[in-house]
């Protein structure tokens, strides 16, 4: 055959691929962050309120003694002590979070989990979607009462496998479990880490204010439960839709060969179900009145996870393996949170957090009257940026804010309540808190689930506002301080 002497002489172009930008792994975005903590601790001057303890122990900032300071420069060897620093900081719910990654790997092996996901799907086979309600609006109560937001942690494992057998989507599970989390613990009516604390701070009764909390709780969480009530039901109707379509991960959390081995419960299940029903209504008694957390949490996982593998016929040395293997299911996510603690303990190692309250107070100072309340919001939204603990924040922010709403005709409950919004919704955005630990979990993007929540976040954000407004306009708790 001939060969066409032009064709075969053309030249061969090679075609170069465009390379796709891809996030960093999230270590590497958290460690970036720490250089980024650092630069700013060479930046910003370091300066110091005084502190004084209340009857609880805490140290609280003392309003009007902010000065300068001696300038302190983070060291090399300073920067990489933070990472074990704050590991340790977290060490409770490194532990928890663990230990509850043991306990749900017993179940699944022991077919558990498969048996109760079996007895929630068959009922709302026909109706799914109705799963969205069902498991967010306990959450949220739950985390509004508590204001355990680390919770989320322990509730993704167990939800997602859950969402993914409903014909959903494991971002469904995420966001279901994130997103009521949020709602309940932004608009907290009882808990005691942040406006227990706050309240205390600011001289308030406890708890006060409780009703329009209360319904702001119902607003903002109804909103959330329609947001993911929609995403669910596209993704229901098409796949595609899904913001992890074709990875192929959904699958990993669908047990098959559990599902086809444990059709119906045995004897040993069933008396495995009595415990571990038993230990969740210990658990919730212990969080409610004992005041758990995850020392205690972890601790009583691992009796359960222990129990339930022994009586439903494990060796020790089974359970031993199987808690291994849940160890390391979990183990990214509970380190993120330690890391992520680093760049807190940069910033107050470099003392600049004091400076950067006494900078923006003075800026909050300046604003109209009738805008102050919503500036406090804004700067404690991205004052959560440096300090991701609620407590903390609470205790370096509450005592100057609540000095500055006297003095410029604000009341206390509503900076409490400017305080609840900044501390508590920026959580799900910010990489310096505990979001990318949770995503980990299901291996969700954090760009992707930026892309998700924002719409969502600004909508949250415009009403939280209002609410500051109306709250203000009405002189809201006037009467009590």
């Amino acid at each position: 055959m001939k060969v066409n002497s032009a064709a075969a002489q053309a030249p061969e172009y090679s075609v170069k691929k465009k390379r796709q930008w891809k996030m960093p792994h999230v270590y590497v975005v958290l460690f970036i962050m720490m250089i980024l903590g650092v630069i700013l601790t060479y930046i910003v001057p370091s300066g110091s309120y005084q502190r004084e303890a209340t009857p609880s122990g805490a140290q609280i900032v003392v309003p009007g003694t902010f000065e300068f300071t001696t300038d302190v420069k983070i060291s090399f060897f300073d920067f990489f002590a933070a990472i074990p620093n704050g590991l340790v900081q977290a060490g409770p719910i490194i532990f928890g979070g663990l230990m509850m990654g043991g306990l749900v790997a017993v179940l699944e092996q022991t077919g558990l989990l498969p048996i109760g996901m079996r007895k929630i799907t068959v009922p709302l086979k026909s109706k799914t979607i109705l799963l969205i309600p069902i498991l967010m609006i306990p959450i949220a109560i739950f985390t509004n009462i508590t204001g355990a937001l680390e919770m989320a942690l322990i509730y993704i494992p167990i939800i997602v496998p859950l969402t993914v057998r409903m014909g959903f989507d494991r971002f469904t599970g995420v966001a279901l479990v994130l997103i009521s989390s949020t709602a309940g613990f932004s608009t907290a009516i009882t808990a005691p880490a942040t406006v227990g604390l706050a309240q205390q701070i600011t001289e308030l009764p406890l708890y006060s204010g409780a009703l329009y909390r209360a319904i702001i709780f119902v607003v903002l969480t109804s909103i959330g439960i329609l947001f993911v009530w929609r995403y669910a039901r596209k993704v229901q109707q098409n796949p595609e839709y899904s913001y992890v379509y074709g990875d192929g991960i959904d699958q990993q959390f669908l047990s098959n060969e559990a599902d086809n081995k444990f059709v119906k419960a045995t004897v040993r299940q069933k008396w495995a179900f009595v415990v571990l029903g038993l230990g969740f209504v210990v658990m919730l008694y212990g969080l409610l009145v004992w005041k758990w957390y995850f020392i205690e949490l972890g601790g009583w996982y691992a009796f359960l996870g222990i129990a339930v593998g022994l009586i439903c016929g494990m060796t020790p040395s089974k359970v031993a393996e199987v808690f291994h293997e849940g160890f390391k299911s979990m183990l990214l996510g509970a380190l993120l949170i330690g890391i992520a603690r680093s760049i807190s303990i940069i910033l107050e190692s470099g003392q600049i957090l004091d400076t950067i309250v006494y900078g923006i107070t003075e800026v909050v100072g300046a604003m109209p009257s009738q805008l102050t309340a919503v500036v406090m919001l804004i700067f404690q939204g991205l004052f959560n940026f440096l300090v991701g603990s609620g407590s903390g924040q609470a205790m370096i922010t509450m005592p100057v804010m609540s000095g500055l709403a006297d003095i410029l005709g604000v009341t206390r409950q509503t900076a409490v309540l400017a305080f609840q919004f900044g501390d508590g919704f920026t959580n799900m955005i910010y990489p310096t808190g505990a979001i990318l630990a949770f995503l980990s979990i299901a291996h969700i993007p954090y760009g992707k689930w930026l892309r998700f929540f924002i719409p969502l976040f600004t909508t949250w954000l415009i009403l939280c506002a209002i609410f500051i407004v109306i709250a203000q306009f009405m002189n809201w708790g006037a009467g009590l301080q």
